[in-house]
This record gives structure tokens, C-alpha cells and sequence, in this order.
């Protein structure tokens, strides 16, 4: 037996290993960093077009907006010209039509006629188009009326060349 465990003595008994000076490649890392830029710099210029491209139809749908909601705004103005009831009184006359007389109002408690009815004979006459307001005071003022006299010494001598040259300031004359 001694034997046996000199043998296994021997085999558990540690040796120093020289080391062993194993370098990684560095080619493998070098290929994994360029492909992790250079799908970082493809993603980011992806990324760019796709914003600029919303961008431009965002630009696209504001204008269209626009448009339509100009458009809107015309017809809602041709619709209220349109729904205008003097214009609609003038197409109904235009027609034939005549305007309607008083009416009368019956109260169905009691059976009293309220009103003095009478029909639509076309004497009636409303005004379909309003008056124009009058003008303010202030925006109408009373005219302002300047009356010359005409000198009489231009008058008898009959040449003003020499008169009105040496008299530069006489009535509606002005010189600057």
C-alpha cells in the first residue's frame, strides 16, 4: 500500500505551468465595433429621412387645411348671402308673390278672435331693403364758402404784370 500512496503522493503534488501568453484576436472585435458605428450611423440617417419626410407632409396637410378652411369660409358666406331674407323677399316678389296681411290669432280657450285679419293683396308694403343710416353730423359739417373781392386798382388799370410783382402778399396770393 505504500506504494499506492506514494504514486498518488506524486501525482497530487502541484507543479508550476509556465504561462501560457495567449493573445485575443483582435480582428473579431475590431469587425464587431465597425458594424456597431456603422449601423448606429445607417439607423440615424434612416431615422433623419423618415422625420423629414413627416415633415414635409405635415407641411403639405397645414396648407391643405388652409385651403379648405378658406374654402369653408366662402361657403359659408355664399350660404349666409343666400339664407339672407331680404334677398329671399326680393326672389319671392320677383315670383309674384305678394306679402302677407295682418294676421289674427284665435284663442282656443275662450274662442276669441285676437287682431283684425286681413289678406295679402300686394298693397301691403314693407320695405325689403332698410334705409341707409343718415350720416353723423360731424361726417356731413356745413360748407365752408370763401367769397373774394377783386382788387380794384387791377381792376382800372388793366396791366397787373408790374402791380402784381411787386405786391406779392395781396389776397389769394401765397408765396411759400
Amino acid at each position: 500500500m505504500p506504494r499506492i500512496a506514494e504514486e498518488a503522493f506524486e501525482r497530487a503534488r502541484l507543479t508550476v505551468v509556465p504561462r501560457r501568453r495567449t493573445r485575443a484576436a483582435r480582428m473579431p472585435f475590431v469587425a464587431l465595433v465597425s458594424m456597431v458605428l456603422l449601423s448606429g450611423v445607417v439607423g440615424l440617417l434612416l431615422f433623419n429621412t423618415s422625420m423629414q419626410q413627416a415633415s414635409f407632409a405635415a407641411t403639405a396637410l397645414e396648407g391643405q387645411a388652409n385651403t379648405l378652411a378658406a374654402r369653408q369660409q366662402t361657403l359659408q358666406m355664399d350660404l349666409d348671402q343666400l339664407r339672407n331674407p331680404q334677398r329671399i323677399a326680393k326672389a319671392a316678389v320677383g315670383l309674384g308673390m305678394v306679402q302677407a296681411g295682418n294676421p289674427a290669432f284665435l284663442d282656443l280657450a275662450t274662442g276669441e278672435v285676437r287682431g283684425v285679419p286681413s289678406a295679402g293683396d300686394g298693397t301691403t308694403s314693407l320695405r325689403i331693403n332698410p334705409l341707409p343710416p343718415r350720416k353723423p353730423a360731424i361726417l356731413a359739417p356745413p360748407p365752408h364758402v370763401v367769397t373774394v373781392i377783386p382788387d380794384q386798382s387791377t381792376e382800372s388799370t388793366g396791366d397787373t404784370s408790374h402791380q402784381n410783382a411787386g405786391n406779392g402778399h395781396r389776397r389769394g396770393q401765397n408765396r411759400h
